[in-house]
């Protein structure tokens, strides 16, 4: 929790810096900045509510779901938004999403086995 919080930070206002240099009206940029915090709190946090209520197996197979459903809507709406073919973006998006699980697991079970 205290990772997802703290990227959650940096990756905020890493938005809201990007949105000052691009000389956005302050009000404007402020209402986005809080706006963006508050959507990705609660996303991380229906992650953690699904940890809390499922044990095991079935947590983690939830959260995969809601992840790939949440994934699958988002691009949805960016690409018809920009005018971008869906399909595409969502294997794209899929793949770089199967990137990032394989990589996570590697990089844990490495971990582990440095703690034997």
């Amino acid at each position: 929790m205290i990772v997802g919080l703290a990227d959650n930070l940096t990756d905020t206002l890493s938005i809201h810096i990007f949105q000052e240099s691009e000389l956005l009206e302050p009000r404007a940029a402020f209402r986005a900045t809080i706006s963006n915090f508050l959507t990705r709190a609660c996303i991380a946090g229906s992650f953690v509510v699904l940890m809390l209520l499922l044990s095991g197996a079935l947590a983690i197979l939830s959260c995969l779901a809601w992840g790939i459903a949440l994934l699958v809507c988002l691009t949805y709406l960016v690409s018809r938004n920009r005018g971008a073919s869906v399909t595409s973006d969502l294997i794209k998006h899929i793949a770089v999403v199967a990137i990032v699980i394989v990589a996570s697991g590697l990089i844990g079970s490495w971990i582990g086995n440095l703690m034997h």
